[in-house]
């Protein structure tokens, strides 16, 4: 999914969290702070994330999907649901 995102610098405002971040920077070979961070954040939510219950992950799933949803609506892009793919497929290939 592409969306249009409004980049804001990243201040670290903390010396602790700033030195962790120079760290990280140094010890990864990342070209900023703010890519190092990046690395960091992803890292950590991946980790998280495979330490939830399948239950959980589906419901994170489905309120991703719930959100996409609600963007697509409010950019008058909403589909349905009764969308027929054995239709559309046999259209597609003539049949």
């Amino acid at each position: 999914m592409s969306q249009r995102r409004y980049l804001i610098p990243l201040f670290i405002r903390d010396d602790q969290v700033d030195d962790l971040a120079s760290r990280l920077q140094a010890i990864t070979g990342s070209r900023t702070k703010t890519e190092a961070v990046r690395l960091a954040l992803e890292h950590e939510i991946k980790r998280q994330t495979e330490n939830m219950l399948p239950s959980q992950r589906i419901g994170n799933a489905l309120a991703i999907v719930a959100d996409i949803r609600a963007n697509a609506a409010e950019r008058g892009l909403a589909g349905t649901d009764d969308f027929d793919m054995k239709a559309f497929t046999d259209e597609m290939w003539g049949a």
